[in-house]
């Protein structure tokens, strides 16, 4: 049996309500077929308009064997190309991030323009035809001071999760904002249980300190119920939308995304070891609003978000391998905020840093463990776990419908 039909076999005889058989956590012809349908084809998210401040601002990325570079052209878009040089292939741009005017490969100096044209090629004689040969666009959609891309040929429909975002992040102006830290930590497990740990908190109290003198337990933030039944959940949305802010919870058919915004522990404003703001400046001049609580987004597979009144976290998931996963995580704040006036860097970023590092070690206990032969799926916590349980389903669904054929023909369908 080759690998494609042993995980479509897997999941239609999976365990409603159970935790994935090993070869979904471990194997790596699971993991290259992970990537080829859901990693290849979905949207994902890549960073922020506002790291790429001006013409010629690029950073880059990795997703699984893609190299890609997003980048402000001259007009003052986000484009998004392979970065990969049309000549013999190699990486044009090697740093993190940086500013160019024109982007210049460095092993035989093919030179492109911002909008991915080929502008020099030296000593390649008569008859080459330097428009043949520009960077390969990738897909790439930005909204709220979200970029994301997509490698997929037809990208699916952006517009579904653009609609249901937009009204909740625009009053936050994360367009204006900066990037005052940001760190990646490196997982040693598959990218699903990254996800499987962000999507309870059943393991928050005895696992996150820092995090729950502020952020509460409470299924009805993790899960994926609404919470509207739960008088302090429903007063806070009525609070909120009453100043102007989208706070209910909303999630797509598709269970792909959702939104919602949810109160802190004691009136807290902010991810503190005390509650109170960490940024003396809101995030936006036009949120004014107090103990407006956290915004919450994730959109699979690729990000997570919390978004209080002074500061943004925001998490990107990029998969290594079947036994590694990176993690970045981005703290953003208005862009005149002052570092040393208006807020503390280690005030700032200590909570999430804490439980960043905590989850990292949840994660790598948990993918030691399944490696075990003795290892089989066991059930979630129907109480506390729903939004595993989603994700689960979400991913189960996902790969199915490829697997069988059914999504490729929706793409034909509806292209």
């Amino acid at each position: 049996m080759n690998a494609r039909s042993e995980m479509l076999n897997l999941i239609r005889h999976r365990k409603d309500g159970y935790s994935l058989p090993q070869p979904f956590y471990v194997d790596q012809a699971f993991f290259d077929l992970d990537l080829e349908m859901i990693w290849y084809r979905d949207w994902l998210f890549a960073g922020h308009d506002c790291e790429l401040s001006k013409p010629g601002s690029y950073f880059t990325l990795q997703v699984g064997a893609y190299p890609i570079v997003v980048l402000r052209d001259r007009d003052g878009s986000i484009r998004a190309f392979h970065n990969s040089c049309r000549h013999r292939g190699s990486r044009v741009c090697s740093a993190e991030r940086g500013v160019a005017a024109k982007l210049v490969c460095p092993y035989h100096q093919w030179t492109y323009n911002l909008d991915g044209s080929l502008a020099f090629a030296r000593q390649m004689g008569e008859g080459f035809d330097r428009t043949q040969h520009s960077l390969k666009p990738v897909a790439c959609e930005s909204v709220a001071g979200y970029i994301f891309i997509c490698l997929a040929e037809e990208p699916p429909a952006f517009a579904p999760f653009s609609d249901l975002m937009l009204p909740y992040f625009a009053p936050h102006n994360l367009v204006d904002a900066k990037v005052a830290f940001q760190a990646t930590i490196v997982e040693k497990g598959n990218w699903k249980l990254v996800w499987e740990n962000n999507r309870e908190c059943y393991h928050c109290a005895g696992s996150h300190p820092e995090l729950c003198k502020t952020y509460s337990e409470s299924p009805n933030v993790t899960g994926v119920s609404g919470g509207g039944e739960d008088p302090e959940m429903a007063d806070h949305w009525a609070r909120c939308e009453a100043a102007g802010l989208p706070a209910q919870f909303r999630m797509h058919d598709s269970g792909q995304f959702r939104a919602i915004r949810a109160p802190l522990l004691r009136e807290a404003e902010s991810y503190t070891m005390d509650g109170k703001r960490a940024v003396a400046r809101g995030l936006s001049d036009a949120v004014n609003a107090q103990h407006i609580g956290a915004l919450m987004l994730f959109n699979y597979p690729t990000t997570w978000n919390h978004v209080l009144v002074d500061h943004a976290v925001t998490f990107r998931v990029l998969p290594i391998g079947p036994n590694e996963t990176a993690v970045t995580t981005k703290w953003l704040v208005h862009k005149d905020a002052v570092e040393g006036v208006d807020y503390d860097l280690d005030r700032l970023t200590h909570v999430w840093t804490q439980t960043n590092d905590q989850d990292r070690r949840i994660v790598e206990e948990n993918a030691l463990g399944i490696r075990s032969p003795a290892y089989e799926p066991g059930p979630y916590s129907q109480l506390h776990e729903g939004g595993v349980i989603q994700f689960v389903d979400w991913y189960a669904r996902s790969v199915e419908a490829w697997l069988d054929g059914s999504a490729q023909e929706r793409v034909r369908r509806f292209a």
